[in-house]
């Protein structure tokens, strides 16, 4: 089964958990070649190069990167900008779990003792904000 992630613009296919990885290694920094990809995520998920290659393509494909050619390799960056992606995945997660509200999120970590006592006075923090901003 394959896991919907996000839509790079409204016409592309989702991102995939697998592909998501790429592009984590590309946020963090580019551009890269696909032998710098698979040193840094081959190892941890057992990929070898013809997995990273063809999970760029797929990226490539849904205009999620772009590739330079640079000599005899191709070099790699996110179009995608991790910021729109982090807005899309929290904007579906909450739309398909608690109906587009965050506070059935926040009950259902609360419930189940995810919340730390940071994460509490940080909630609150951003509370007493929200208020101030709409007073």
């Amino acid at each position: 089964m394959r896991s919907t992630i996000t839509h790079v613009n409204a016409m592309s296919e989702p991102i995939s958990e697998a592909e998501r990885e790429i592009m984590e290694v590309l946020w963090r920094r580019s551009p890269r070649s696909a032998e710098e990809i698979l040193a840094e995520v081959g190892p941890r998920q057992r990929w070898q190069e013809g997995t990273v290659k063809s999970l760029l393509n797929r990226l490539l494909r849904k205009r999620a990167v772009k590739a330079t050619r640079d000599g005899r390799r191709y070099l790699y960056r996110p179009l995608l900008v991790r910021e729109r992606y982090v807005l899309e995945e929290s904007k579906s997660l909450l739309d398909r779990l608690f109906g587009g509200r965050v506070a059935p999120l926040v009950a259902h970590f609360s419930e189940q003792r995810k919340l730390s006592k940071k994460d509490i006075a940080e909630l609150k923090r951003l509370i007493g904000e929200l208020d101030d901003e709409r007073n």
